[in-house]
């Protein structure tokens, strides 16, 4: 695939859609040259991303645009509000979403107004 592919998902920030944020990720992944490995980690960081808007931001919209080419897979999190919630000090989940997107993506930025996460890993496997 050399031409960029543009796709949109709209959930609501309920924990429940999370398996298929995570399966579009992955499915959305394979258009990419990107190992099996890599295609985990993109499902991962899907995940985890969504986990944490719906912790941080839990009656909004969300909206997922992925952005593939045989190069990378980009996704930005786009919520409806300016910023992002802080989550309680109870819980560990944007301690730990911060450690697993900083790890698994090459790029990851938490961006205000509005309240979005972007992320981007790139393909580890060469163009066939």
């Amino acid at each position: 695939m050399n031409n960029p592919t543009a796709i949109s998902l709209v959930v609501s920030c309920d924990p429940d859609l999370a398996r298929l944020v995570r399966m579009t990720a992955a499915n959305v992944a394979t258009l990419s040259s990107m190992s099996v490995e890599c295609v985990e980690d993109i499902r991962m960081a899907a995940e985890e991303a969504f986990i944490y808007a719906c912790a941080t931001s839990p009656d909004e919209t969300l909206t997922i645009d992925f952005d593939v080419d045989s190069t990378r897979v980009a996704m930005t999190f786009t919520l409806e509000a300016d910023a992002f919630a802080e989550p309680s000090a109870d819980d560990p989940t944007a301690a730990y979403a911060d450690l697993i997107l900083g790890s698994v993506c090459d790029v990851y930025q938490k961006v205000e107004t509005p309240a979005r996460l972007v992320l981007e890993v790139k393909a580890d496997v060469d163009d066939l």
